[in-house]
């Protein structure tokens, strides 16, 4: 890193998007929420009664989710959850969404509305944000985006940035006009170096982080969003934006066994405490629900798509069956909407 940059690293949190306006010149939040509240203090009264039946489950049982893909046709965005429900009976508590194409984003706002509403299940969504100076896509997230440059005012960097999240709140302001709560994880797996918002080290991140935060809650009133902070397997310290930006906290692995991932459960306990649930916000073999217990309360789990939840060399009939109709889990014929108003 250069002299110049290391110089600036201080004043990154301030001067974050000043180019916007509004919120996002305002100063950091420094109220912290109670246990049990969300760190919106203006947050929908359906993200409330989410969050507050979240918590109650929180240590007692785990929710069961997956992760849709689209591009595979004919079948459409309903295969992986047509799997599960043909082999199991049942379907899965949380659906997991993708703003990754923007071709989708109308469609995906559909099928998130149409989870909550009608399906009484709950909606994730993550968004895999390519480069903002090259495009949308999985392969553009994973190509280097200078974040030093996207804090000046008025750079190409900058501007990007902004117009990337102005067309992201806009879909989610769909939802919140809908009445639909979301447990939004953006930015996933950021102490890795795979993608963008991870290349740069802990301070840019948690700035953009917090950025995002104050333009999307304060800015746009978002207030049916639900923070959720996706560490990977390596849950590095510095990194945490701070209790008042983050309602859910955890991790992700790929491993090759169905064991609890206790080690992991424990990395994030020691990063936020008891402040916030902890979540496995992406899994390739689900968890054997005989193994999980107090070193790792997962408040849920999501299987990632495609090869990840079809029967192969990560999850079987078996072992998917196993989880879908233990007690541990909770499918959403077991919840039938108890989390709505």
């Amino acid at each position: 890193m250069t002299v110049s940059r290391r110089s600036a690293m201080g004043g990154i949190s301030a001067l974050a998007f000043a180019a916007a306006g509004g919120a996002l010149a305002q100063p950091a939040v420094s109220v912290l929420p109670g246990k049990g509240e969300l760190s919106n203090p203006k947050a929908s009264p359906e993200a409330k009664a989410l969050y507050a039946w979240l918590w109650s489950q929180y240590g007692k049982k785990t929710l069961t989710g997956q992760q849709e893909s689209i591009w595979r046709q004919p079948l459409g965005p309903r295969h992986e959850l047509d799997y599960i429900e043909r082999t199991t009976g049942k379907l899965p508590v949380i659906l997991g969404l993708d703003y990754i194409d923007p071709n989708d984003y109308d469609a995906l706002n559909d099928r998130a509305t149409k989870w909550y509403k009608d399906e009484g299940g709950i909606p994730s969504i993550c968004w895999h944000w390519g480069n903002p100076m090259i495009g949308t896509g999985y392969d553009n997230s994973k190509k280097y985006f200078d974040m030093y440059k996207s804090f000046k005012r008025g750079t190409p960097e900058n501007v990007a940035l902004l117009r990337d999240l102005r067309i992201i709140a806009d879909n989610l302001t769909v939802l919140r006009d809908r009445g639909v709560p979301v447990l939004w994880r953006p930015m996933h797996e950021f102490t890795g170096n795979w993608f963008w918002w991870g290349m740069s080290g802990p301070e840019p991140f948690k700035a953009l982080w917090i950025a995002m935060y104050k333009y999307f809650t304060f800015e746009r009133g978002l207030n049916n969003l639900i923070w959720v902070l996706g560490y990977t397997a390596e849950v590095k310290p510095n990194y945490y934006p701070g209790r008042q930006y983050v309602d859910i906290a955890g991790a992700d692995t790929y491993v090759d066994h169905h064991g609890p991932l206790s080690e992991m459960f424990q990395a994030v306990k020691a990063e936020v405490g008891d402040t916030v649930p902890i979540c496995l916000h992406e899994n390739g073999p689900i968890p054997d629900p005989d193994k999980l217990g107090p070193d790792s309360e997962w408040l849920w789990f999501m299987t990632w798509h495609s090869e990840w939840i079809y029967p192969g060399k990560h999850n079987t009939d078996e072992s998917v069956r196993k989880a879908y109709l233990s007690e541990r889990y909770l499918t959403k014929d077991e919840v039938a909407g108890a989390f709505k108003l």
